[in-house]
This record gives C-alpha cells, sequence and structure tokens, in this order.
C-alpha cells in the first residue's frame, strides 16, 4: 500500500467536501471542483478529513490509490489557494497578450500564435509583456496548459530564444565560432 494513500487530506474550514456515488465534490472561496474515483478506491469524510481507502478485492488499484489521494489534496488545495504557472517568453520582438478568451503570442512566425483560454484559468502578462502568469483552481488544468504553450516555441540552446518556465535552467551549447576557435587553436599547438 502506498504511504501517501494512506495519509488523510486535511479539509480546512472555509471548504466544504461531499462524496456522492463514488465522486468527490469540493467547495472553496476560489470555486467548485469534482472528481469521479475509480473502481475499487473509495472515499469517507470524517471529522474534518477526507480518507481514502482500496476497497477489499480490488485487484489492481494499490497503484492508483496514492495519485488518486494526492489528486483529491489537489483539488483542496485548488479551492483554497489556486495554483500558478509563470512562463518566460525570450526573444528579440517576441511578447504576448491577453484579448477576451485568447492569448495571442509573437514569437518569430509569420503570423501570430493564438491559444483560446479555457474556463476557470485566468492569464496575465507583465508590463513588458513577456512574463506570462497562468493561474487557475485545477492544478492539472494549469500544468498542461502551461505545457502546451510551451510546446510552440521551446526554447533552443544556442540563444536561449523561446519560451521557458522561469527558472528553468536551459543548457546552453557553445556554437560554431566557438567551437572552431578552441579547434584551431589547440591543432596550431599541437605542430613542432
Amino acid at each position: 500500500m502506498s504511504r501517501i494513500g494512506r495519509k488523510p487530506v486535511t479539509v480546512p474550514e472555509k471548504v466544504k467536501v461531499r462524496v456522492e456515488n463514488s465522486a468527490v465534490f469540493v467547495e472553496g472561496p476560489l470555486g467548485k471542483l469534482s472528481y469521479a474515483l475509480p473502481d475499487g478506491i473509495l472515499a469517507a469524510v470524517k471529522d474534518g478529513k477526507i480518507n481514502l481507502s482500496v476497497a477489499g478485492g480490488a485487484i489492481g488499484k494499490a497503484a492508483l490509490y496514492g495519485t488518486i489521494r494526492a489528486r483529491v489534496n489537489n483539488m483542496v488545495n485548488g479551492v483554497t489557494n489556486g495554483f500558478n504557472k509563470v512562463l518566460e517568453i525570450n526573444g528579440v520582438g517576441f511578447k504576448g497578450a491577453v484579448t477576451g478568451a485568447q492569448l495571442s503570442m509573437q514569437l518569430g512566425f509569420s503570423h501570430p500564435v493564438l491559444v483560446d483560454i479555457p474556463q476557470g484559468i485566468k492569464m496575465t502578462f507583465d508590463p513588458k509583456a513577456t512574463v506570462l502568469t497562468i493561474s487557475g483552481i485545477d492544478k492539472d488544468l494549469v500544468g498542461n496548459l502551461a505545457a502546451q504553450i510551451k510546446r510552440v516555441k521551446p526554447p533552443e540552446p544556442y540563444k536561449g530564444t523561446g519560451i521557458k518556465y522561469q527558472g528553468e535552467h536551459i543548457i546552453r551549447k557553445a556554437g560554431k565560432t566557438a567551437a572552431g576557435a578552441t579547434a584551431g587553436a589547440g591543432g596550431g599547438a599541437a605542430k613542432k
């Protein structure tokens, strides 16, 4: 059994949780979320805590036990505090803007890249229009949207232009001129 799965999820005072027909419903100050539990995983709310368990005779469901507990915990944290992902857009002339329910980005292509903003997600740019903050209550939705936006123009290893997570380290390559200069110097020194 999973150690994470056995750990109960603490429910804050502002959050209401109910379990109906193998589905968990969580409501808090920031919104509502629901999750349908897979067959063989049971949930019970008691004394301000959500306890998850594997039904007797459920074969192969113990592998999902910790994952389901983490998802329920993320739901409680999401309706309480929310989740954020911060992306940086690096490159000359690269910028973005949020207009209505669409994200528009200039990334060096011949056309602007448009991404529809799902319901429940909020996006904002800093004043320089190069740092995008994605926030919402559903951790999966926020993370998947950030990854989808990053895949549009991943950072390249020579100049580092593209979209990356804030704080992400991109391993840089030297390039032809730097590699050629060290090879030429080494070759000249070897001759006598």
